[in-house]
């Protein structure tokens, strides 16, 4: 029997996030386990890589995502990431109690050669510029930029690490950051130069929306301000960007789900409205169990979904 086509791969390394609301201590996450159950409950035929330690290779968010359709493959590796993330009037502060390990390139299924997009999207490094040779050349290929952006010490706060050019980022077609990744004032357009032309630079920010960057022949091509999704209770921020990022991917992979679309990329839609509701609603509910499903984003929309 022939394997079915994926529509999406998404490669990263699951994190246990600390939390006293669980009884194990912890609840899954990491930009992989969010972003792959939200193109699956879009409606796309999603596969992923999850790299897991002894923890999170049992953890009953797995099987959400299998319940979700999402073809999942578990790397059991000796330490996975794990984040105390605690919440602060001045924004999030993260404590890193383990720092987890380097994902190799492991041989992949047939049918996820074959996807029309990728998706890479580390919680803690652990994917490098040798990813670039393993995803396809025609293959749409997003990347959560921010997974690189930090650098961890077992026991310590988590630490800025200040975005450089890298052959990921230059290969990436959209590359998503939240601007609470960024040193503040940065120059986010400057930032753009390291992607493609062709390419966009979602850079994310909170209740304030975001902003989108097109790319250029000689840097940043033009831009637009998006606005924020209206949250009705925040329960858990966690994964909102990753969500984000993905539902946009899915837009860019088939418009359709998004039931029509505001821009054109590369001949296909982007839709940054559709996104931003679908990031709002995941922060409306207790970690992966409230990513929501496309019928619940299309009907927020549909009621107006956006801050005024």
């Amino acid at each position: 029997m022939t394997a079915a086509q994926i529509d999406v791969v998404h490669i990263g390394s699951a994190s246990r996030d600390l939390t006293a609301d669980d009884p194990r201590g912890w609840r899954l996450g990491g930009g992989v386990t969010y972003a792959a159950l939200t193109t699956a409950r879009l409606g796309l035929r999603t596969a992923a890589l999850v790299v897991v330690d002894a923890g999170a290779s049992s953890a009953d968010e797995l099987d959400l995502l299998r319940g979700a359709g999402v073809e999942l493959e578990l790397v059991r590796l000796a330490e996975g990431p794990v984040f105390d993330n605690r919440e602060t009037p001045t924004g999030r502060e993260q404590i890193c109690h383990a720092v987890g390990r380097p994902l190799a390139i492991p041989t992949l299924p047939a049918s996820w050669i074959e996807a029309t997009a990728w998706s890479l999207v580390p919680v803690a490094g652990e994917v490098d510029d040798d990813w670039v040779n393993a995803v396809p050349s025609d293959a749409v290929l997003a990347l959560g930029w921010q997974g690189l952006l930090r650098h961890l010490v077992a026991g310590d706060r988590v630490e800025r690490r200040p975005p450089t050019p890298s052959e990921l980022v230059r290969r990436a077609d959209v590359v998503g950051v939240s601007a609470h990744d960024l040193a503040p004032g940065i120059d986010i357009f400057a930032l753009s130069r390291f992607l493609h032309p062709g390419a966009r630079l979602l850079v994310t920010d909170g209740r304030s929306g975001g902003t989108a960057i097109r790319v250029g022949d000689d840097g940043p091509l033009g831009s637009v301000r998006y606005l924020s999704a209206t949250v009705r209770r925040e329960v858990d921020p966690t994964g909102a960007g990753d969500v984000f990022l993905a539902a946009v991917l899915a837009t860019v992979v088939d418009l359709g789900i998004a039931g029509g679309g505001r821009d054109g990329f590369a001949g296909r839609g982007l839709d940054l409205e559709f996104a931003a509701i679908a990031g709002a609603l995941v922060v409306e509910g207790p970690g992966l169990s409230a990513v929501p499903m496309r019928e619940a984003v299309l009907a927020r929309r549909a009621r107006g979904g956006l801050e005024a």
